[in-house]
């Protein structure tokens, strides 16, 4: 090691003292001991002929790397020389052409192994690609001369050559893969003879294949037709029915003179490979600018060096952006890097966590069942005075399985629930989920004809009530069958007598052991979970389908994208039937340890007293709560809790900042949403007012986006039939591209499939394609953030809940004797969503508002029951008997413009007359509604 160190010195020294330019520099190095001037030019010699031997050997790599170019000259001219007719000599010219380039690919480790020096991989890089550029023209010249296939067809037939068969006769060519008749008779259109578009699934059965080919055979023997008539029975593979119109096809023309095959064939024969041709005549060209491109930059590194080619490209790329006016963009791009990193990185754990349980065909209880035997002691759920720990849950859940296996209960079955908030809430659906049970969570606000048709909707076979809800139940019991079943949970109050045949729950698990029950099916990560409620855009409730992947997706993600820990306390007074509450919340326990407290009811002067009183670190609210909050006179308290994450959505951006500075919140995850949909967003940056971003650096990463629509929510579409993509800072409505293939992506709709079909729009960025519809009109800025503003249809928004007009109209009607009604939403000077407001016509003045008062409170949910009503003594139809309702929402309820009465609700007192003075107290705010 040390003569191999020695001898290196020497080198260097020697080729000093041999250059005579350095005479003077030479005198003052030390010479290592025994060199004299005589081997001091031995070495020096040695190192010059080292030197000369790597330039050659970059040379050489060069020579290598370049050769397959050097060759595209020679080969153009030998594919000029060959000509396009078809002998032995143009046919061995090409062969030449593809044999030489396959070769060299074949050998090309061998050849890598050969190109050595500072630029190796742009040598191999520029050896790689011109031989590319040589397959691709011997392959056009393949293709000009006919040596390959050129339609589609004619591929399929080198694979299956009996899979396109062509029957002529009498002008006629048959396709049996395509099931269509071309002519080439003069004045007979080609769509006269192609079958039905409603048919294209289906095939030509092999009878009609042989009557056809006879047919067509018996008229090629002709030498003047005078009328032809062929008929074509077609039927599908599974014998199913097609439908009307379907089953015969008949074809008759009359052509003036004989016409043959021959000739179609020919011109078809002279058009083949014209599209393939046309891909590959770009693919060379695009390849031979690329490997150009490259050939020249790498020269321009070796003459001119390497800083210069970077100043050059320095130099393109700021033209690029000011000739387009993309610094803007690249601005844009700077400022939310950030943002897009840390949703990326995010959503990157959401992936691999989900991806885990699908892997493993985990359920919902399987997850929860890990953390149960990792912290069996931990408290899971909170409850006024009550702590439920993780095996507590496991234990009743696992009861609950055991009770309803006994009664024959088994996967697929439909248990409904209408529950308040309680921990049984959890354990009892968690218990039914792991005989795969699916369960219908009732919203509690429902009565009568709303519970009635929830429960029939999503097929119920039995219903689990809580005790305060004995009333509801028995209210539909006439309309449901005498032998339906019935488990309560609770005890009756004294003096309470129930005439419902139910059993007790409480009762029946009494001497129930807590092991697991013995299934006989296991669940798996696909399985239906549970159905929510929802309003929908229109109609009564609709049932939407929640599966074990889509609650976890939904769980997990909010835990991630809002960065909560498996230490925290969660908060939540939402009610456990809805998605905010009953998944986001509860999931957070069930599928990552967390604590979570839940109320009976929402309080807002409680709230951040019981955050206090329970330690926790997380709280969530949705719609008017957080106004509800910081309407209460300010306390001492309102900042002596441990809250850093709240959570939900509908928090207005007018009160975010006020909020947020009051109640020192340091970060609030708005997130947004739809039970039913596909596309669920989160603000990760604590941007005020979003309520989520689409990222405008990789868009495609999460595919949504905002599409124009017209006045009444329709999309518009552009000359090729696709939506059009809202700009920044224009509204349109929120979609979400469906991929069904995609656990993500897959839109999993209603139980009621028409329903479903209802919330999916087509064609949307691509033919072919769809995506789900929110219904709701958003906004994003020049930054990709979202911003909500206002919802599509007549359906409105009122204290975080959808209410649906045409629901509202039809229970009206029938309560005040099929009068006409119409239902709308109006604004109130600093409420979030509008207020109902239901029009009825009484030209008799009739109507008690009164009685009216106390039936709508007891068949509506409270949110659903009108603020106003107004008396109509007249009432404007269309002409096709529709009642407006334009004119209607832009009077409101102003009884200055009015003439008609108007009356507003009182929460006390019912339905009072509006006077100019109250409605001047209700613009102020002096007023609650």
């Amino acid at each position: 090691m040390t003569a191999v160190k020695q001898n290196t010195k020497r080198s260097k020294w020697a080729l000093d003292f041999a250059h005579k330019n350095k005479q003077e520099k030479n005198a003052d190095i030390a010479s290592p001991p025994g060199y004299t001037p005589a081997v001091a030019l031995f070495h020096a010699a040695d190192s010059i002929r080292e030197s000369d031997s790597n330039h050659l050997i970059i040379k050489k790599s060069w020579d290598l790397a370049l050769g397959p170019l050097k060759q595209v000259p020679m080969n153009l001219f030998i594919m000029y020389m060959a000509g396009n007719s078809i002998s032995i000599f143009p046919i061995m010219m090409v062969g030449m052409l593809i044999i030489r380039p396959v070769k060299a690919l074949f050998t090309l480790q061998q050849t890598f192994k050969v190109i050595e020096g500072t630029h190796a991989f742009g040598q191999k890089f520029v050896y790689f690609l011109g031989q590319l550029v040589n397959i691709a023209l011997a392959l056009y010249k393949c293709q000009s001369m006919g040596l390959l296939p050129t339609h589609a067809s004619d591929w399929l037939a080198f694979v299956e050559p009996q899979a396109r068969l062509e029957y002529s006769g009498g002008g006629f060519i048959y396709d049996v893969e395509k099931g269509e008749l071309h002519s080439n008779v003069a004045g007979l259109s080609p769509s006269i003879c192609s079958r039905p578009t409603s048919s294209s699934r289906t095939s030509t059965s092999a009878e009609s294949r042989v009557e056809l080919e006879d047919k067509l055979r018996n008229n090629c023997n002709r030498t003047n037709v005078s009328n032809i008539a062929v008929e074509v029975e077609i039927g599908t593979s599974n014998n199913e029915p097609i439908g009307a119109g379907t089953d015969v096809i008949t074809t008759t023309t009359t052509p003036k003179t004989r016409t043959r095959t021959v000739r179609g064939t020919e011109r078809s024969a002279a058009n083949r490979w014209k599209a393939v041709g046309c891909l590959l005549r770009r693919l060379a060209l695009i390849m031979f600018v690329i490997s150009s491109l490259v050939a020249c930059l790498a020269l321009l590194s070796i003459y001119a060096g390497p800083i210069f080619l970077v100043q050059l490209l320095v130099v393109i790329l700021v033209a690029y952006l000011v000739a387009g006016g993309r610094f803007r963009w690249f601005y844009i791009a700077l400022k939310t890097a950030p943002r897009d990193f840390i949703a990326i990185t995010r959503y990157i754990k959401v992936l691999w966590i989900i991806r885990g349980h699908e892997r493993n065909n985990r359920t919902i209880a399987d997850v929860f069942r890990q953390h149960v035997r990792k912290h069996p002691n931990k408290v899971c759920i909170i409850f006024e005075d009550q702590e439920w720990t993780f095996q507590q849950i496991e234990d009743y859940s696992n009861k609950i399985a055991t009770v309803f296996s006994t009664y024959g209960y088994h996967k697929g079955d439909v248990i409904g629930m209408l529950l308040e908030n309680r921990p049984e809430f959890v354990a009892i659906w968690l218990g039914l989920s792991k005989l795969g049970v699916i369960i219908p969570l009732l919203n509690t606000n429902l009565r009568k004809a709303s519970l009635l048709h929830s429960i029939k909707v999503s097929k119920c076979q039995a219903l689990i009530y809580g005790v305060d809800f004995i009333d509801a139940v028995s209210d539909i019991m006439n309309s449901l069958d005498p032998k339906f079943p019935l488990y309560r949970i609770g005890n009756l109050p004294d003096k309470k007598i129930s005439n419902l045949n139910d059993n007790d729950l409480t009762v029946l698990m009494a001497n129930v052991s807590s092991a697991p029950p013995l299934l006989q099916e296991k669940g798996s990560y696909n399985d239906q979970l549970v159905y929510i409620f929802t309003s929908g855009t229109t109609g009564l409730p609709k049932a939407a389908v929640i599966t074990n992947s889509r609650f976890m997706f939904m769980a997990v993600g909010i835990f991630m994208l809002a960065k909560f820990k498996t230490s925290d306390r969660i908060y939540t007074p939402l009610p456990l039937y809805h998605t905010a509450g009953g998944v986001m919340s509860i999931g957070a326990a069930l599928l990552h340890g967390a604590t979570v407290v839940i109320k009976r009811k929402f309080s807002a002067s409680a709230y951040f007293m019981d955050c206090i009183k329970y330690k926790c670190t997380i709280g969530q609210y949705i719609g008017e709560m957080c106004r509800y909050i910081l309407a209460v006179p300010p306390k001492p308290e309102d900042k002596q809790h441990n809250i850093r994450i709240m959570f939900g959505n509908g928090l207005r951006p007018q009160i975010w900042p006020e909020f947020v500075e009051r109640f020192n919140i340091p970060q609030i995850a708005e997130f947004y949403g739809a039970t039913e949909g596909n596309a669920n967003i989160v603000n990760v940056d604590n941007t005020v007012g979003a309520i989520g971003f689409v990222s405008r650096i990789i868009p495609s990463v999460y595919p949504i986006s905002i599409i124009k629509v017209d006045a009444d929510g329709e999309p518009v579409r552009n000359a090729k039939g696709l939506c059009q993509i809202c700009g920044p800072n224009e509204p349109g409505v929120f979609v979400g591209k469906i991929i069904p293939n995609n656990p993500f992506r897959a839109y999993l709709g209603y139980v009621d499939q028409k329903a479903s079909e209802k919330k999916i729009v087509r064609d949307v960025f691509a033919k072919g394609d769809s995506a789900f519809i929110s219904g709701d009109i958003l906004i994003a800025d020049e930054f990709g953030n979202l911003f909500f503003k206002d919802r599509t249809g007549d359906t409105f928004r009122w204290k975080g809940e959808n209410v649906s007009t045409s629901e509202i109209e039809a229970i009206i009607s029938n309560l005040v004797n099929y009068k006409d009604c119409i239902v709308y939403g109006v604004e109130i000077p600093g409420l979030e969503g509008k207020a109902g407001m239901a029009a009825i016509y009484d030209e008799k003045a009739t109507l008690d508002v009164h009685q009216l008062s106390i039936d709508l409170k007891e068949h509506l949910a409270s949110y659903a029951v009108p603020r106003f009503i107004r008396i109509l003594s007249k009432i404007d139809l269309t002409g096709t008997f529709k009642l407006k309702k334009k004119d209607l929402v832009a009077e409101g309820y102003n009884p200055n413009i009015i003439g008609d009465k108007v009356y507003y609700l009182n929460e006390k007192s019912g339905y009072q007359l509006l006077t100019a003075e109250i409605y001047e107290q209700i613009q102020q705010g002096n007023i609650r509604l």
